[in-house]
């Protein structure tokens, strides 16, 4: 095999350049096994000198069906590269792997893709192709038994892959078509309103804390009598819970109307929202 076949192959087999297999191949002495190697180490080393570079752009992808759905977060530096066939390529079948190995990243890592290397191999070889840092961010899946799961996208990429998601779960013993169309409505409800949590109780301390602190702050140079400043903190307070809280915001294609409003409308046998997630690049 002429030297020219062999950078083909080796080419082909790794998806580096020409120049770097051209490298390879004489430094290997025309081995194709240890010129793979050899690209293999510089991969990993021109893939760690870009980890400290800013990677904000890039997609999310959501797979799985009403039974189990998952979505996972792949980060760029450039839209220009979110949009390249070969890191598109690689986040399509990323995301199959995401919703089998329910979310678990360390599993997903070491998975074996459809070359039968694995997923850090492969994004290690990727990283060195297109020049960026790449990285693997935040994923989730719901699979829960007895729950119907939604999704919704926005700004589409191509395909399954977009820069926003979101994946509702609802519980019911219904499973009608208008379930089916509140799980839709529900889930770019969600999308454009942002909620924290369901309930205004189970909204995160922490934030609770901190937007506490905020108000209190600002109130503090009014001038106002303390039992005044209380009772304005405490409205504050409420206000911010309700607006944040999925069941207590305006009905996004309602806004007269809350969330636990249009579900009671609803009248669905035992209708429960288990769940729901939203993930944005960039957030």
């Amino acid at each position: 095999m002429s030297d020219i076949e062999k950078i083909k192959q080796l080419r082909q087999s790794t998806g580096a350049g020409f120049k770097d297999c051209s490298a390879a191949i004489e430094e290997s002495n025309g081995d194709i096994d240890k010129a793979a190697e050899i690209l293999r180490v510089k991969g990993i080393s021109k893939a760690s000198k870009k980890m400290s570079r800013t990677a904000k752009e890039g997609v999310v992808a959501v797979s799985g069906d009403e039974k189990k759905i998952s979505v996972i977060e792949v980060n760029c530096e450039t839209d220009f590269v979110a949009k390249n066939n070969d890191f598109v390529d690689f986040v399509k079948e990323l995301s199959e792997i995401n919703n089998s190995t329910n979310s678990i990243i360390e599993t997903l890592k070491k998975t074996k893709m459809k070359n039968s290397k694995s997923v850090d191999d492969n994004l290690i070889a990727l990283i060195s192709k297109v020049g960026e840092k790449i990285t693997i961010g935040r994923s989730k899946t719901f699979a829960q038994d007895g729950s119907i799961k939604f999704k919704y996208s926005h700004t589409i990429v191509k395909d399954n892959l977009s820069k926003l998601v979101v994946i509702t779960s609802l519980e019911s013993g219904d499973n009608s078509d208008k379930l089916k169309n509140f799980g839709k409505q529900l889930s770019m409800h969600i999308a454009a309103s942002n909620p924290l949590a369901l309930s205004t109780e189970t909204i995160d301390k922490g934030i609770i804390d901190k937007e506490s602190d905020l108000i209190n702050e600002e109130l503090s140079n009014t001038g106002k009598p303390d039992d005044i400043v209380k009772k304005i903190s405490i409205g504050k307070m409420n206000k911010f819970k309700e607006e944040n809280a999925l069941l207590t915001q305006d009905w996004v294609m309602e806004p007269k109307k809350k969330v636990k409003d249009i579900i009671k409308e609803l009248d669905i046998k035992d209708l429960k929202i288990k769940d729901f997630f939203r993930l944005k690049i960039g957030e």
